[in-house]
């Protein structure tokens, strides 16, 4: 991990962008602390961290400023800045056509879509959370919110330092990946847009019926897909609170 940039925000809060090999990335931590901050991975959606931004350091420094944690996002596979990858534009591009068509998206686009991103971008979390944690300014528990759901059920399933997941549903999930949200266990708070447009809901409330934790709450609100509430994301922080304090 190389850090390339940094600057204190107005909120006190550090943010250093950084490179993981050829991953990009950025870091927020509180302004001051006492001791290691517990750690947030904030995922992003397959849309580029530069397009992303505002949500995403919005959502990382009320954590920091507000409840003392640290947050890091990676760039995604074949988003933003990285290498375009032909086979992830292709599968893209049929989703576009489906859907501006009204066609049904099938198992098959899913698929292609889906599980070749949560394939390669698993192994970057991995990666990237055993550098963030060699840091001597962060330590675990770490929780993991946002972007593909997909993503953060592998991850939830195959990585134990992962003690909380917020997770969006929203993204299209391969009919695989609800066995793996049989083995995830740790506690979950799930937000679904009741009126999403590019969602199937009755497919987000089976995947939270799958999901094997003994602790996990669902909100729904009604809305499309960027209409979540404001004050989800304090209950977020709160949720992280509990399990990460």
């Amino acid at each position: 991990m190389h850090f390339t940039s940094e600057q204190r925000l107005d909120d006190g809060v550090l943010e250093r962008e950084f490179t993981l090999g050829e991953i990009p990335g950025i870091l927020w931590t509180p302004a001051s602390a006492a001791a290691p901050a517990p750690l947030i991975l904030i995922s992003p959606p397959p849309l580029g961290l530069r397009k992303t931004y505002p949500r995403l350091a919005g959502r990382a420094r009320y954590y920091a400023a507000e409840y003392g944690f640290a947050a890091a996002t990676i760039e995604l596979p074949g988003s933003g800045e990285r290498p375009r990858w032909a086979a992830a534009e292709q599968a893209r591009a049929d989703l576009r056509r489906a859907m501006e068509a009204g066609e049904p998206v099938g198992d098959e686009l899913v698929n292609a879509l889906i599980l070749p991103l949560v394939e390669k971008s698993v192994p970057e979390w991995q990666a990237a959370l055993d550098a963030l944690l060699s840091l001597p300014e962060i330590v675990g528990p770490v929780g993991y919110e946002g972007g593909v759901i997909s993503i953060g059920i592998r991850l939830a399933a195959v990585d134990p330092r992962i003690v909380a997941a917020g997770l969006f549903a929203g993204s299209l999930v391969p009919t695989a990946m609800f066995e793996e949200a049989r083995q995830v266990t740790i506690p979950l708070h799930v937000l679904l847009q009741w009126d999403d447009e590019g969602n199937d809901r009755q497919a987000a409330l089976d995947l939270f019926d799958a999901f094997g934790s003994k602790e996990k709450t669902l909100h729904a609100n009604l809305g499309g897909h960027t209409g979540v509430p404001q004050f989800e994301l304090d209950a977020g922080a709160r949720f992280f609170a509990r399990h990460l304090r």
